[in-house]
């Protein structure tokens, strides 16, 4: 049975036109498109000319978003010793050791990141079935495993995001409020253009960016100009 479209959607979807929208045209779009009762997501999708069923085709990485992602981010860190002390300090919202990894087994996930040092990894390893789904495994990739617990504390809460290319080669980020200005989302929206092309994977070959469609969190899709965004200098856009 196709998924019935509600009326709002409808109305909406007439006001987007079937084309590759300039970049700044599109998020004003989006912001326009953001008529949900509760406050939405601007959302980027981007496919990319990538198979991540090879590993010289993966991608996984983290971007700094300038703008910040709009949310309050909760941390939860496993550690040792003095290095619960020091992540709390530095405001993690929970910190502990085994009996922070015995509650998680349990079932308590009431954090948006987990950060991790490297030497209580093999126990954390245990929850990787319980983690994995969820997208809160630790990784070094990710930064998400480091004994610089300050600095990747610092960094996810000011809006350092994880993300990566599903196994279509699909990249779906949150990167932003439809409140933000259509200004600041494109800032935010430039610095993850410029961070999927630096850590493009050495195995990328041809077209390396295929399509770039944004949203809010319950609006219709809009596509952006790949080439204008790419090209976009971020002085134009500061």
């Amino acid at each position: 049975m196709p998924k019935k479209v509600s009326r709002r959607l409808q109305e909406l979807r007439k006001k987007v036109e079937e084309r590759a929208y300039e970049p700044e045209e599109a998020l004003q779009l989006l912001k326009e498109t953001a008529t949900a009762k509760f406050p939405e997501a601007a959302e980027a999708h981007i496919r990319l000319g990538i198979d991540p069923k090879y590993t010289d085709q993966q991608l996984r990485t983290t971007v700094a978003l300038p703008k910040g992602t709009g949310q309050t981010i909760r941390i939860a860190v496993i550690a040792k010793g003095e290095k619960v002390n020091e992540a709390l300090a530095a405001g993690a919202d929970l910190a502990g050791s085994e009996e922070l990894i015995e509650q998680i087994s349990k079932g308590m996930m009431e954090f948006d990141r987990l950060i991790a040092t490297p030497d209580v990894m093999p126990q954390v390893a245990k929850l990787g079935r319980l983690l994995g789904p969820r997208g809160l495994m630790p990784s070094p990739k990710g930064g998400t495993v480091t004994f610089d617990l300050a600095q990747a504390i610092d960094e996810f809460k000011a809006g350092k995001l994880e993300f990566r290319a599903d196994r279509t080669g699909i990249v779906h980020v949150m990167f932003g409020k439809a409140s933000f200005s259509a200004e600041d989302l494109l800032i935010n929206l430039k610095a993850l253009q410029e961070c999927i092309d630096r850590n493009r994977p050495s195995g990328a070959k041809g077209r390396y960016w295929r399509s770039v469609f944004v949203s809010a969190t319950m609006g219709p899709s809009i596509e952006i100009e790949v080439n204008s965004l790419r090209d976009l200098k971020l002085t134009e856009a500061a």
